[in-house]
């Protein structure tokens, strides 16, 4: 696709097809067989890869188009359709006025120079632009006249325009360095291998009209298109997901690591086996957020951080996929203040409750049909009074579809001995069984999986990533085995092991970054099989660093992110605003400094620790000089 930039419109041409995006007041209009040239003066500026759609930060601000300037292939997806990862976009302002460089890729017309006007020639741009340096230095004089005579009105706009910048900034940080957004433009990566061979999936529709609304994370912002009735309007609609995506291809020569000589000579004939593995995770739009802007559940029912996983495994002729969701335990919790873990508090009475949590069930049964429930916090300490209110509602809703199981993760894995998950997994391999998984070929669907595990802890990141990695590589090897690429006796292989941990410890780092912030916790034990003091020590930096960005920076994140999806702005656009101001006067470590730090090092000393050990003393080991932007210093 190329961009171009007229006078009043920004065109995007993709062979006969044009989308004109007008600067004057934002609106979008699709075209077909309307060369840019019918522009006045459109200049070609480069490539672009879609358009993900228009965001507008606050009531008054100006319209912003935003397009995908740069992407990563990430390969295959079931079907042979093509997914990618964002990595970089570029914002246009749908308004007059000059507009920043937008460091696009030339299109193959322009490679050779520069970037070429189709309009009336070299006479009339530098005419234009004399008159434009005109008009532009009139304005400048009669704003120097003015300056000095600022009223109330001034200061507040000047203040808008400053949290705009910002927002703006957090916005492209969202995109360009998080990794987190991934689109497919001939395939469905909303929603799951099965639910794509269901009763009611019509593959012949457009694509936005078949994704999953509650993954679908531009709709918002391309709502115009949306609600156009032009048939136009489909080439340019493009379902993006936030979450994270991997597909690693696999071989397994059925080798072992510690041979064995008569097992040898019964493999040695033994083709290699080859499969592709995608993990696939999608966040919710719905009480989507930053940790503690988010928490539990919503009027709705529904809840924080809600991501459904699925894992598939794909070969040339079939396609076998298990799938699993987390999310904020379904009542009205949270976790106000700004120390380091502060207590969770219950926020509404049992009746209010009790009709958000039912709610909230209903729609998981609705979507995936029994529901095994997992529940990994602690039943003891700061965590209980969450613990205990979710076992109130689930005995109040009494639904025979639902399997409510407790493990207090801290409690079986104190002293680093998360090889311990295992108990759990063995403990639920019933339902593991009578969950199946699903599995397609050509011809469509042989078996469905008819139920779906729901895992949390408080933030349903780091506990929750180790036990779905848990769960999901005790049936892959099932499955493995079903399709012939894993032999009845055969663990997984060495290299596939190490691509299977990789990617779950990839996508735990993703999801967490997208809630909390940071890279998980307890990742190098999902990454290696194994729990490590390095580990354990990047687990207290990332710790301090949450309770850092949840102190300074969660607000405008959770602005931008309401802004992409709609929801409404006043809370959190006022938290913004009082941020900006405050900005420069704030010290981030405040008086509450000393009882962070000691519970901080209390945390760690319970996780780390054994019954047996014996506690000396802990210190602080991160005490990051901040510069006045606020950023830490990365050689502290």
């Amino acid at each position: 696709m190329e961009l171009y930039q007229a006078r009043d419109n920004f065109i995007i041409q993709d062979r006969y097809y044009s989308l004109w995006c007008n600067r004057l007041d934002g609106g979008v209009v699709p075209r077909q067989g309307v060369p840019p040239s019918e522009a006045f003066d459109p200049v070609c500026k480069g490539l672009i890869y879609g358009v993900i759609g228009k965001i507008q930060f606050f009531p008054g601000a100006e319209w912003k188009l935003l397009v995908i300037t740069k992407r990563t292939s990430l390969g295959l997806l079931p079907g042979n359709h093509k997914a990618y990862r964002i990595d970089r976009i570029a914002v246009l302002p749908l308004a007059p006025g000059e507009v920043p460089d937008l460091e696009l890729d030339l299109c193959e017309k322009h490679k050779g120079g520069s970037k070429k006007s189709l309009g009336g020639g070299d006479g009339q741009q530098k005419g234009l632009q004399q008159t434009w340096k005109s008009i532009k230095s009139a304005a400048n004089n009669i704003k120097d006249n003015v300056k000095s005579t600022n009223t109330p009105r001034d200061v507040k706009d000047k203040e808008k325009e400053k949290l705009e910048r910002r927002l703006l900034e957090e916005t492209y940080k969202m995109f360009n360095d998080a990794d987190s957004f991934i689109y497919s433009p001939t395939g469905d990566i909303t929603n799951t291998l099965q639910k794509q061979h269901g009763d009611y999936y019509d593959s012949s529709l457009p694509l936005w009209k078949r994704a999953d609304q509650r993954f679908f994370w531009n709709r918002y912002m391309i709502q115009d298109l949306i609600n156009n009735e032009d048939p136009l309007c489909a080439h340019w609609i493009l379902p993006i997901i936030q979450g994270y995506c991997q597909i690693v291809h696999c071989v397994n020569n059925f080798e072992e690591e510690e041979p064995d000589e008569l097992v040898e000579i019964q493999r040695g004939d033994l083709p290699a086996e080859k499969f592709d593995i995608l993990l696939i995770s999608r966040r919710s739009i719905h009480r989507a957020g930053t940790r503690y802007k988010r928490r539990g559940v919503d009027e709705d029912g529904e809840v924080a951080n809600f991501v459904e996983t699925e894992q598939i495994i794909k070969t040339d002729d079939h396609s076998v996929s298990f799938v699993q969701v987390r999310g904020s335990v379904p009542i009205y919790w949270s976790q106000p203040g700004f120390k380091y873990r502060p207590p969770p508090r219950l926020d509404k009475d049992k009746e209010e409750t009790l009709m958000a949590f039912m709610s909230h069930f209903a729609s998981q049964l609705k979507h995936y049909g029994g529901v095994v429930i997992i529940n990994l916090i602690d039943q003891t300490g700061r965590e209980k009074i969450i613990g205990d209110a979710f076992m109130e509602n689930i005995l109040l809703f009494n639904n025979p579809l639902l399997t409510y199981v407790t493990f207090d993760f801290h409690e079986h894995c104190r002293g680093m001995k998360f090889e311990n998950v295992s108990v759990l997994v063995e403990g639920i391999m019933d339902e593991l069984k009578d969950m199946r998984y699903c599995w397609t070929d050509s011809k469509g669907i042989i078996c469905e999986q008819r139920s779906v595990f729901r895992i949390n802890c408080m933030d349903c990141l780091d506990r929750t990533n180790v036990v779905q990695a848990a769960l999901a590589r005790q049936v892959m090897e099932v499955q493995l085995r079903k399709l012939g690429k894993l032999l009845p006796d055969q663990s997984l292989p060495a290299d596939v092991r190490s691509s299977f941990q990789e990617m779950w410890a990839n996508n735990g780092d993703a999801i967490s970054r997208q809630y909390a912030g940071t890279a998980a916790l307890k990742g190098d034990f999902t990454r290696t099989g194994e729990r490590r003091f390095t580990g354990f020590m990047k687990d207290g930096y990332n710790s301090a660093n949450r309770y850092y960005l949840n102190r300074f920076k969660a607000v405008y994140r959770q602005t931008v992110i309401d802004a992409m999806l709609g929801n409404p702005l006043t809370e959190d656009l006022t938290a913004a605003m009082a941020a900006l101001k405050g900005g420069e006067e704030e010290d981030p470590w405040t008086m509450e400094r000393e009882e962070c730090v000691a519970q901080l090092v209390l945390h760690c000393q319970w996780l780390l620790l054994s019954e047996t050990d014996e506690c000396l003393g802990g210190w602080a080991l991160v005490d990051p000089f901040y510069s006045p932007d606020g950023e830490p210093n990365q050689d502290q």
